[in-house]
């Protein structure tokens, strides 16, 4: 049970604003958060340009603020909201965490490994298992992708 009585759809907002601060950043404007027992935990947006660092996508580094804040490498009972479907290498990183529940934006037909192109979530041969929903909000994470791709083309 959420303690503030706030939705997917408002938890999606709070990972859409850590989007466009990754925008801004001119980093490729995905945010995520993560929320334990209704209250959020985690914090992050894409940062691999400006930190030079390949995992730094926003669920890695939401999931590395969690852990940090819940002092555990592992996230049992949290739900990730992000604003992009999850790489290969992000669905890893969940799956080693443990995170209970991913809710998603907008799908991701390049890279998504939710379903897009490939569907690491469904593989039976995995050890842990999550919950993964994609679709809250994705017009609106959609759309600030595609605005943000249009401007760099511009």
């Amino acid at each position: 049970m959420r303690s503030s009585m706030a939705t997917d759809e408002d938890f999606m907002r709070m990972a859409l604003n850590l989007a466009r601060e990754a925008a801004v950043a001119g980093e490729v404007p995905v945010g995520a958060i993560v929320v334990k027992d209704g209250e959020v935990v985690g914090r992050g947006f894409n940062r691999p340009i400006g930190s030079c660092d390949p995992s730094a996508h926003a669920e890695v580094q939401a999931m590395r603020d969690a852990g940090y804040r819940l002092q555990n490498y592992r996230l049992p009972g949290c739900t990730l909201y992000v604003t992009l479907e999850p790489c290969a290498m992000c669905v890893g990183a969940i799956l080693h965490a443990r995170i209970a529940q991913v809710v998603f934006g907008a799908s991701d037909p390049k890279t998504g490994a939710c379903g897009s192109v490939i569907d690491l979530p469904g593989e039976t041969r995995l050890n842990h298992h999550a919950v993964f929903r994609g679709g809250t909000l994705d017009t609106e994470c959609g759309e600030l992708l595609k605005i943000f791709f249009a401007e760099r083309r511009a």
